[in-house]
């Protein structure tokens, strides 16, 4: 890449970052930091609360399931003292009426005990409609008989009562192993219920115990609805394909940001599944990660709004006006000046600078203007005579030519030359000579302003006199009264037939138009000059200029 291309793209990369893009870019600066904190400290504190929540229901649900653990072991003990009893009271053959009378029901986890013989015959129970219920195809009633130990079952409808239930049940053969009887005690499934009331009212969060089929036994008050319905699919999969050992969880996380935590209850094919719904949760503090996203976006928004005010009203704004100063200064507004009391007090140096240098240049400009003055009158002066010199009668003639053009009135021109001045100079030397010129500059100076013309040394010896606003026999006049004046100065010159300095003159006059130059004029005095230097010099010779009907010709008239 050449060099030339490196500075174009640095200039332009300086011009897109101006000073407002640097001003913007040191606000976010200063903002971002503050705003990435604040969104570590959201998400931190989002982090800790779902952290502390899953804690505390992990927690709640670990006591949960102790507690449904109790109400199991408080319901096989009871089954236990029931087969001593019965096993006792057999013997006798009073055992149906022994364990009524000893054993009074009132736990609130057991809604009735009842005595079921060898070939599934409810024959004693403490509630009348279930004796001579048939038990034999119960599969808790078999697995009982054939394990020869406490069982539970998964939830079922009663035959008699028609509510949904679970049932416990221990044969009296474990206690003595010549009784082939079963005892059965139903579950009170709103006991179990209750036992979870302390986890009611937690957002997001749903307790359900559920048998081994993952039918719903009990569940927190503000759920009891799900009791004998299944539980939803990603959770019921999970319930029944985790297997944590007694006493421990199983947690897991579904596709729905949901935390799942299973709990198995000993002795039985329930399991404690608490689901807790983390959107739910952390739906505050989202809300309060959103409310504070918005706040730092309008913070953001302030502070590159003030970043752009500032920046318009403390630093563009002055810049602009004491560009608009020296802008004006540079077009030749002398007289601008930057106002001191519209800066900032930082600028105000910068504008007691920038006035005091205008003042400079403005009194250098005007010096300036008067030398230049100066110079250009000296450059139309000729120093010896004191007249104007052949540039500063050109000027003057083309600007009296136009004004003759534009007013209709005729123009005059004299030319003059000094009578045998080589020979002046070489009898008298060039100082005499300058003198002798000088002498008829101010001759002609006087002429000139007795007459309002413009006198001027055309060259050398040469001399013009302009007359504006007159004719051919004026110009003769004034000629005449030049040629004698001259004459009057008695100038001495030896070596010339009149013994004295003596002047030629040419007269020309014309009628300025649009169709003759002032050239023409000139050629005409000039040729009139030479003819009065042929007549044998000292004296005066007239041309006039006349426009003829053809407008193409010109026509010398002597």
């Amino acid at each position: 890449m050449s060099r030339i291309a490196i500075i174009r793209k640095k200039a332009k990369l300086r011009g897109l970052l101006g000073i407002r893009a640097r001003l913007v870019i040191l606000a976010l600066i200063l903002v971002c930091p503050m705003m990435l904190d604040r969104v570590r400290l959201l998400e931190h504190t989002r982090a800790t609360q779902l952290t502390a929540v899953a804690n505390n229901v992990a927690t709640l649900a670990q006591r949960a399931a102790d507690a449904q653990r109790e109400v199991i072991s408080s319901v096989e003990a009871v089954l236990k003292s029931a087969a001593y009893i019965h096993a006792g009271a057999s013997q006798i053959g009073r055992g149906c009426s022994i364990l009524r009378a000893s054993l009074r029901v009132d736990l609130p986890s057991v809604r009735m005990l009842s005595v079921a013989d060898a070939n599934g015959t409810i024959h004693c129970s403490t509630s009348a409609m279930y004796v001579g219920a048939d038990v034999s195809q119960r599969a808790y009633f078999r697995k009982a008989l054939e394990i020869h130990d406490f069982v539970v079952s998964d939830f079922l409808v009663g035959a008699q009562s028609g509510k949904g239930t679970i049932l416990a049940a221990y044969p009296v053969s474990a206690v003595d192993a010549g009784e082939e009887a079963v005892l059965i005690a139903g579950i009170n499934l709103d006991w179990l219920s209750d036992i979870m009331s302390n986890l009611a009212g937690h957002a997001g969060l749903s307790v359900a115990l559920v048998d081994g089929e993952g039918t719903v036994l009990a569940a927190s008050p503000d759920q009891r609805s799900q009791i004998g319905h299944k539980l939803d699919a990603v959770p019921l999969a999970f319930a029944l394909g985790a297997n944590p050992r007694d006493r421990e969880l199983a947690t897991a996380h579904d596709d729905d940001g949901r935390l799942l935590t299973v709990s198995r209850i000993t002795g039985t094919n329930a399991r404690l599944v608490t689901t807790l719904d983390e959107n739910v949760v952390s739906a505050t503090i989202n809300q309060e990660i959103r409310t504070a996203y918005l706040e730092l976006g309008l913070v953001c928004l302030i502070a590159l709004l003030g970043a752009l005010i500032a920046a318009e009203r403390l630093i563009v704004k002055p810049i602009s006006m004491l560009t608009s100063t020296a802008r004006q200064f540079a077009l030749g507004d002398w007289s601008a000046r930057a106002e001191r009391a519209r800066l900032p007090s930082e600028f105000q140096p910068l504008a007691r600078a920038f006035n005091a240098m205008a003042a400079q240049l403005g009194q250098r400009e005007r010096e300036l203007v008067a030398t230049n003055n100066s110079l250009t009158v000296m450059a139309s002066m000729d120093l010896l005579s004191g007249l104007a010199n052949r540039r500063g009668f050109q000027s003057r003639l083309d600007f009296e030519w136009m004004r003759a053009v534009q007013n209709g009135h005729g123009v005059a021109l004299l030319m003059l030359d000094v009578d045998h001045f080589k020979m002046f100079n070489d009898s008298y030397g060039h100082p005499e000579g300058d003198a002798c010129l000088s002498r008829i500059g101010e001759a002609l100076a006087g002429v000139a302003n007795d007459t309002g013309g413009f006198a001027a040394r055309y060259g050398g010896e040469e001399f013009c006199l302009l007359l504006p606003e007159s004719d051919a026999a004026t110009a003769a006049t004034v000629g005449e009264t030049v040629r004698a004046t001259v004459e009057r100065l008695a100038l001495p010159h030896r070596t010339s037939v009149f013994q004295r300095v003596t002047i030629s003159v040419g007269v020309a006059a014309a009628l300025p138009t649009d169709s003759n130059a002032p050239s023409e004029l000139v050629e005409a005095a000039d040729a009139a000059l030479y003819a009065a230097k042929h007549r044998g010099r000292n004296t005066v010779v007239e041309h006039a200029i006349t426009r003829i009907a053809d407008p193409v010709s010109m026509a010398i008239a002597s």
